[in-house]
């Protein structure tokens, strides 16, 4: 069982920045791809980032430039995310993609004033 454990939400104003973390606890053999995803409220959910076992990111367009996606070799994750917008506020979820499946987190808040 993997359980995927999200932090380092909440409220900033534009401009602002917040790192978000993801940490997975339990049996983890191989991680093959680690990534963050975000819906804001009546939107679908949308991919922001993500990172191979290689080291290979993406990054989706609304967010290039100011978000950057690092990781760990220990199940970790993290989201800097710079020259933070209105547009930005959203739940972000941490997603894992393993051999035994894809795990995701339970969200985490993130919300920018203007």
């Amino acid at each position: 069982q993997v359980q995927l454990v999200e932090s380092g939400g909440g409220l900033v104003q534009a401009g602002g920045s917040l790192r978000l973390s993801c940490s997975a606890f339990g049996s983890i053999f191989s991680i093959n791809q680690m990534g963050w995803y975000r819906q804001a409220p009546g939107k679908q959910r949308e991919r922001v980032a993500d990172i191979t076992s290689g080291g290979g990111r993406y990054y989706g367009d609304s967010v290039k430039g100011r978000f950057t996606i690092s990781r760990d070799g220990k199940g970790t994750v993290w989201l800097q995310m710079n020259s933070l917008k209105p547009e930005d506020t959203a739940v972000y979820y941490c997603r894992f993609s393993l051999v035994a499946g894809n795990y995701w987190g339970q969200g985490i808040q993130v919300t920018v004033s203007s």
